[in-house]
């Protein structure tokens, strides 16, 4: 059985860094395209950054760009997300994501994905 669990998150204020990670189990780590998504009080989830097991491919959303990254350790079979320069904007439960069989066009959908972690909580004070 797939499991993904979330880390890392946290308070912080305006400026400063938060590492999540993404554990899987139950997967041959490979194999899957990985991605984070975020949803905000009172709006819908939304794409934040993926990567792509087949290219390696790795889109970011355009209000992260430059300031999130991501990256997958098959080893660990985690994927992390870097976060600088926060902003209470991002302020959000972070939910990690996985596919086996996800496509290119939809690394940046939630339909791409059929495995879901409970999230982690990440807040921004200015």
């Amino acid at each position: 059985q797939v499991q993904l669990a979330e880390s890392g998150g946290g308070s912080v204020q305006a400026g400063g860094s938060l590492r999540l990670s993404c554990a899987a189990s139950g997967v041959t780590f490979t194999r899957y395209s990985m991605a984070w998504f975020r949803q905000a009080p009172g709006k819908e989830r939304e794409f934040v950054a993926a990567i792509s097991q087949r290219t390696g491919s790795a889109p970011v959303a355009d209000s992260v760009k430059g300031r999130f990254t991501i990256s997958k350790d098959n080893a660990k079979k985690i994927v992390i997300l870097q976060m600088n320069d926060l902003k209470p904007e991002d302020t959000a439960l972070y939910y990690c994501a996985a596919s086996q069989t996800v496509i290119m066009s939809q690394l940046r959908s939630q339909s791409g994905y059929n495995y879901w972690g409970p999230g982690t909580q990440v807040t921004v004070s200015s």
